[in-house]
């Protein structure tokens, strides 16, 4: 998908831009037809936007509060150029739901475009405040403090020629190019090591002793190798990570319990010590406290669980159903967790993973 205002120039723009589209398909709203979802996400990857706002035009007619739609009405304003619009569209989503982290994302997207890094750094800040683990937000965020080094690196220039920023706002220039040309050739220099075939040869000199048949026998007792029961014991591990595997199931679905119950202290249990959110402790657990307590039902549901066991670490990826009040979400969440005596607890948590 095409990015909103291609002429900024700016890497933020780029990627963050992308994320418009990318962004609608990591946001599921259950309450609206998925016919509806999909028809209109197919006209906005085709660049049809005028038909996308209008079947969205139509869907909200019926629905005005549905978050899903709204949130594609917005990206279809921004691909169309009218960004006051899809300003005021994402704000409005911002306030009717805070909890959701993509709509603060593209707002600041537009707001970048528009050289408002000021506004763009503080809505990927509020993006980021309602999902710690949102990898984008904290990229786009990074893109903006770069341009505003930029900006404020010039500002020197222009005050005191002879300031020794110049080099500093060259790198800041040149910085995203050159990372991604070192990681590329990082990445093909392993390929010569190979050249360790040369070995090879010396394993060639010894078949010369073939002349003498007696070390024929000698390879029987190659059999010695018989060290391939090893592979015995790796069936012991293969038991322990199926055990593991459903302890770690087990302490997922009981933390989805917790939450559905709003009882704070099964739910805080599920978390490691040094867990905190992006913020102290203390501060991540009241702000989670007030959001969970505030609604007066909660639903989580949980399926597809895949785990990835390694030793006490665990990667987990599973679908989430999160239904509160009014707003329902189903989404792709990414957990790691680590065992703690015969716990496994949440160490590091992202969405749409």
């Amino acid at each position: 998908m095409q990015a909103v205002a291609p002429h900024i120039g700016l890497r933020f723009t780029a990627i963050a831009a992308k994320c418009l589209a990318v962004a609608a398909l990591s946001l599921t709203a259950l309450s609206v037809r998925a016919d509806d979802i999909v028809d209109v996400q197919k006209l906005l990857a085709a660049g049809k936007n005028a038909e996308a706002l209008q079947k969205a035009d139509q869907f909200l007619a019926s629905k005005p509060r549905d978050p899903m739609m709204r949130f594609l009405r917005g990206i279809s304003l921004s691909q169309a150029g009218r960004t006051p619009e899809a300003i005021t569209t994402f704000t409005k989503l911002t306030e009717d739901f805070p909890e959701l982290p993509e709509p603060f994302n593209n707002l600041a997207v537009l707001y970048a475009q528009q050289g408002q890094y000021d506004k763009a750094r503080t809505a990927l800040e509020m993006a980021i405040r309602t999902n710690p683990s949102y990898a984008t937000a904290y990229e786009n965020l990074g893109d903006v403090y770069a341009k505003l080094a930029s900006q404020a690196y010039s500002k020197a220039l222009q005050i005191d020629t002879r300031s020794q920023v110049a080099p500093k706002l060259a790198m800041i220039r040149d910085l995203f190019p050159k990372d991604r040309n070192s990681i590329t050739t990082a990445s093909a220099a392993p390929a010569p090591a190979p050249v360790a075939p040369a070995p090879t040869p010396a394993p060639v000199a010894a078949p010369k002793p073939t002349p003498a048949p007696a070390p024929a026998p000698a390879a029987t007792p190659a059999p010695a190798p018989v060290a391939k029961p090893a592979p015995a014991p790796a069936a012991e591990p293969k038991n322990d990570n199926a055990a593991r595997e459903h302890e770690i199931e087990s302490a997922l679905k009981a933390w989805a319990s917790a939450w559905s119950k709003q009882d704070m202290d099964g739910y805080f249990a599920a978390y490691a010590r040094d867990f905190n959110g992006g913020k102290t402790r203390k501060a991540w657990e009241q702000e989670r406290r007030d959001r969970i307590t505030s609604k007066r039902s909660i639903s989580v549901k949980i399926s597809g669980i895949k785990v990835d066991v390694s030793g006490n670490k665990a990667t987990v990826r599973f679908h989430q159903d999160y239904k509160a009040d009014s707003l329902s979400i189903s989404s792709g969440k990414r957990m790691e967790m680590v065992r703690s005596g015969n716990n496994w607890l949440i160490v590091k948590e992202s969405a749409g993973s």
